[in-house]
C-alpha cells in the first residue's frame, strides 16, 4: 500500500444534536480531515439504514433526511448536498456479487443522519461524493466483517470507509439533564472491553458479540454496533482515534483500521 492509502473508520454518530452541539466528537471528526488525505469518495454503512437484502444506493444526488423528532428548528434546516457516485456504487454492487452476497442497487433512499451528521464535521464543504450502504438485519457478524473486506480494496483508489454507529448506545439510560460527568460501570466496561481486544488483534472477540460483558444493558438493539464489524474489516491494524461520553453513557469513540 502507498503512503496515501485511507484508513476505515468506525464513528459514533451520538445524538442529532451532534450537528450543533459538537462537544468532544466534534473537534476529533475536524481533525480527521486535516490528518487524512482527501479522499475521492467515501462510502459510508450507517446503523439508521437497516435492510432485509443488502442494499446500495445508487442516487446522482441524495437528499439529507432528517429521520428523526423532537429537535430544535434549526437542526431541520441542515443541508448535506453531497453527490454520489453510481460507477463506485456499481463497483460496489459487483464487488459484493463478486464475493457471494446478494446486492441491490436502491437510486431513491435519501441519506440518514448517520451518514450525513458525522460528514458534516468531516468535510463541511459536501464536495466529496458518498455512497451508503445499508445495513442488513439477517447477516450475522461475520458476514458483515467480510462485506468491510469485500470493499477495503478500495482504499487502493482514495475511497474512504466508515461504519457509522455508537460503541455504546442504549437510549432510555442517558442523562438528558447533562448534570453529570460520571460514565456508568457498566458502559465503560463495555467499551474497555472492545478496545482491548481490537488492541490486541482479537477481533474474533467483538465479532462475537453476545460475550461481550453488559451487551444488552449497552446495546438493546444491535444495529448501532453492527457497523463496527463493518469497519473491523477494512483492516487488520487498530488504532483509537477518539474518546468520550456523551449524556453519561452514550459512548462517542472514534477507530481506525489500516
Amino acid at each position: 500500500m502507498n503512503l496515501q492509502t485511507l484508513p476505515g473508520l468506525f464513528i459514533s454518530h451520538g445524538s442529532p444534536m451532534l450537528a450543533l452541539n459538537p462537544e468532544q466528537v466534534g473537534p476529533a471528526l475536524e481533525r480527521l480531515n486535516v490528518n487524512l488525505p482527501r479522499p475521492e469518495a467515501i462510502i459510508v454503512m450507517s446503523a439508521h439504514w437497516e435492510s432485509n437484502a443488502l442494499e446500495v444506493n445508487t442516487g446522482i444526488r441524495p437528499e439529507t433526511w432528517h429521520d428523526f423528532r423532537g429537535f430544535p428548528p434549526q437542526l431541520y434546516q441542515l443541508r448535506y448536498p453531497a453527490p454520489g457516485q453510481p460507477e463506485l456504487a456499481e463497483q460496489i454492487l459487483g464487488l459484493l456479487s463478486e464475493a457471494g452476497f446478494s446486492a441491490y442497487a436502491n437510486n431513491s433512499r435519501p441519506r440518514d443522519h448517520g451518514v450525513w451528521m458525522p460528514l458534516l464535521h468531516m468535510y463541511p464543504d459536501a464536495d466529496i461524493p458518498v455512497v451508503e450502504i445499508s445495513l442488513p438485519i439477517n447477516l450475522t457478524a461475520h458476514e458483515i466483517y467480510k462485506i468491510g473486506q469485500t470493499l477495503a480494496p478500495l482504499r487502493e483508489q482514495q475511497v474512504l470507509l466508515i461504519g457509522s454507529g455508537s460503541i455504546t448506545h442504549n437510549l432510555r439510560e442517558l442523562d438528558r439533564t447533562g448534570l453529570s460527568n460520571i460514565v456508568p460501570e457498566w458502559a465503560s466496561t463495555f467499551r474497555n472491553y472492545v478496545v482491548s481486544k481490537l488492541a490486541h488483534s482479537d477481533y474474533e472477540a467483538v465479532l462475537d458479540w453476545p460475550s461481550i460483558p453488559y451487551l444488552e444493558r449497552n446495546h438493546p438493539t444491535l444495529e448501532h454496533f453492527a457497523p463496527i464489524f463493518f469497519a473491523m474489516g477494512t483492516g487488520t491494524r487498530f488504532s483509537l482515534v477518539h474518546s468520550s461520553f456523551s449524556m453519561g453513557s452514550l459512548g462517542m469513540d472514534i477507530y481506525r483500521f489500516d
